[in-house]
């Protein structure tokens, strides 16, 4: 069964394919969010733990780029993380401004979890659509997030 398709405020009607984009986005990270809950995260910790299971032993500004956030935001992000024994901060050997991230073995146990839960997000997100319909939206969604990165930084904010 489809749930109801929100009525969009009528000023959104000059904007039916970005609204659309808005509810998804919403509901995608509402549910992301109670997902990262129940393993103990906040929203967002689950991209730098992912970026440094691929890589690990980043500096902070190299995790920035990775996931797009801002300073403070990942700032933030990785305190907490760091309280909770998934990270550890240290200055770099070549600059003690410069601060690496390491995982520890708590932060590198979240592998499984993680892909496990990207994986139920995924069924989740897809179970009524087909394969190819999912191809399909995979595509278009980064063709459109291709059009909107490609636009110079003051027009896209």
């Amino acid at each position: 069964m489809n749930a109801p398709i929100p009525r969009a405020p009528s000023t959104a009607s000059e904007g039916q394919m970005s609204y659309a984009i808005f509810q998804l986005a919403r509901a995608h990270r509402a549910r992301a969010a109670a997902m990262l809950r129940e393993m103990d995260l906040h929203p967002g910790q689950e991209l730098l733990l992912m970026h440094l299971l691929d890589r690990d032993g980043q500096t902070q500004s190299e995790l920035l780029d990775s996931v797009g956030l801002d300073h403070s935001t990942v700032s933030k992000s990785l305190r907490r993380m760091q309280d909770a024994g998934l990270v550890v901060r240290e200055p770099a050997a070549h600059d003690r401004r410069v601060m690496v991230v390491h995982l520890t073995d708590k932060g590198r146990a979240m592998r499984e979890p993680l892909a496990a839960m990207w994986r139920a997000l995924e069924e989740t997100s897809a179970r009524n659509l087909s394969a190819q319909q999912a191809e399909s939206f995979v595509r278009t969604a980064y063709t459109i997030a291709d059009a909107i990165n490609s636009l110079p930084r003051e027009e896209s904010e």
